[in-house]
């Protein structure tokens, strides 16, 4: 059996076709990524978060994907003046997944917005304009326009073993994760930015700043798919 592979979704006004109106949308390339890792993509547009642990019985594994900013105050911070747009029903939705998720041993993988979701979920902080702290704009030159930008990559860790010494990737975020309690880092940019950290204590907890749905190297969506095959571990005790 292809594992199922819940991927969260934007919920924004959209037009195809003769429609324009709110529409569940994702980029497609998530979902061919999943499939041509052998699994099977499940969308999950923003919900009630009650059934979060109703969607985590029925999947194998989740990707918190990417997409707006999250809401300041669930980190205890006021927004910055670049901080607009975020979604309250998605960050919601999203830290119910993850609530889920940790609780059914889901294996988890966390992109661009998704990581820092995981962050703030853990307790951690961010971030709140790359530039202030890069004094630079590689990380996202603008509208849709991804950076490419050389990330190094800690040797054997999870990271490591899924996508070996990363060079470059495309990125696309101005905001990045400054604490972030219970993970360890996994790479940095050169120019110190975090743009990957994991869970040692959990079997697939893994997070990355940038898009690897945009490049040919599908390393991180094997690894996720590969791990939703395995039974979920016993928690520890």
């Amino acid at each position: 059996m292809r594992p199922l592979i819940g991927v969260t979704t934007y919920r924004e006004q959209a037009r195809w076709g003769i429609w324009h109106e709110q529409a569940d949308v994702l980029h497609a390339v998530y979902s061919r990524s999943i499939e041509a890792a052998g699994g099977v993509a499940v969308l999950l547009p923003p919900g009630d978060p009650e059934g979060a642990s109703s969607v985590a019985a029925r999947i194998d594994g989740l990707i918190i994907a990417g997409g707006a900013d999250v809401d300041p105050s669930r980190y205890d911070a006021e927004p910055h003046e670049r901080t607009v747009g975020w979604r309250e029903d998605r960050d919601d939705w999203e830290l119910a997944m993850l609530d889920a998720a940790a609780a059914a041993r889901l294996p988890v993988l966390g992109i661009c917005r998704g990581m820092q979701v995981m962050a703030v979920h853990g307790g951690g902080t961010l971030d709140q304009h790359v530039p202030e702290i890069a004094g630079h704009e590689d990380h996202s030159p603008g509208g849709d326009e991804f950076g490419v930008i050389d990330v190094d990559v800690v040797p054997g860790t999870l990271l490591g073993r899924a996508v070996g010494d990363k060079g470059s990737v495309h990125c696309h975020h101005h905001q990045a994760v400054r604490e972030h309690p219970g993970f360890v880092a996994s790479a940095h940019a050169a120019d110190g930015v975090l743009e990957a950290m994991e869970d040692p204590s959990r079997p697939f907890w893994l997070a990355v700043q940038w898009h690897p749905e945009r490049i040919e190297d599908a390393g991180l969506f094997r690894a996720l798919v590969e791990a939703a095959r395995r039974p979920a571990s016993p928690a520890p005790s």
